[in-house]
């Protein structure tokens, strides 16, 4: 049997295997842990791992995001492609020297993203966790500051009324739909990173009533939350003092709000 051919029959038994485990995208996840693997006993490790349950992104060390290839480790909250829309709408909304607060920001993926698609902007982000943060340092690295703390208390006070855009992927998971969630979040990302609270919205709460004491005039605060919560999200966002809007990205299957302030 050639070299190629060997290749071949071991992708046919990971795909056979992922199928078997539930894994949907069973072709695409065999491609990418075959070529993660050093050697046979390298990929069963891998393939042990996924079968397992165990994050896709969580196993390879990365996530290709924003035609980026961000670093995640266990610990840290997958960044999903349908936040992309909160790069979008914040590139969008951004002049090209704009400073962006990426809040909660996880692994830092969407202020990665922002520091290649706007390259004069001045990107910070923010986590409370210190897993995380060192996460995001890895990626922002030459591109953007980490700071570690709670929300808006995590920034240095001279950002205070200079900040243009805040995009914000903070957990909106009710806590009872929590156990609802496919087993490879529920049981592998940090519940701190999912959980939202009875409605999903405690921390949105916490952002809209904090962001105006920080924020430029004009400025955006853009979030990602659930179908079912955009339009108490907007009404939220208006009542702490922004004019709110619905977006979203159906083929992504996204939603933000955004909210602008004069």
């Amino acid at each position: 049997m050639t070299e190629t051919a060997r290749s071949a029959a071991s992708s046919a038994v990971v795909v056979a295997r992922l199928r078997a485990a539930g894994c949907v995208f069973a072709e695409d996840e065999a491609q990418i842990l075959v070529a993660a693997a050093a050697d046979p006993v390298a990929l069963e490790r891998l393939v042990q791992r996924r079968v397992a349950g165990e994050p896709l992104e969580y196993i390879t060390g990365s996530v290709e995001f924003g035609d980026l290839q961000v670093s995640v480790i266990p610990g840290v909250f997958v960044p999903r492609q349908r936040s992309l829309l909160l790069v979008e709408i914040a590139v969008e909304l951004a002049l090209p020297a704009a400073t962006i607060v990426d809040m909660c920001c996880g692994s830092g993926a969407l202020g990665s993203v922002l520091a290649t698609r706007l390259p004069a902007a001045t990107i910070v982000a923010a986590d409370i966790d210190p897993v995380a943060a060192d996460c995001a340092r890895v990626n922002l690295a030459g591109r953007g500051q980490v700071h570690l703390g709670d929300l808006f208390d995590a920034l240095p006070h001279e950002l205070g009324r200079h900040i243009d855009v805040v995009v914000c992927n903070a957990p909106y998971v009710p806590t009872a739909a929590i156990a609802t969630m496919p087993p490879e979040a529920r049981e592998h990302e940090p519940q701190a990173t999912l959980d939202g609270g009875v409605d999903g919205l405690d921390l949105l709460r916490r952002v809209a009533v904090s962001a105006p004491r920080w924020l430029a005039r004009p400025s955006h605060l853009v979030m990602e939350v659930g179908a079912s919560q955009a339009h108490t999200a907007c009404d939220i966002f208006t009542a702490a003092g922004f004019a709110a809007s619905i977006r979203r990205d159906d083929d992504r299957g996204a939603i933000a709000v955004v909210g602008v302030l004069d």
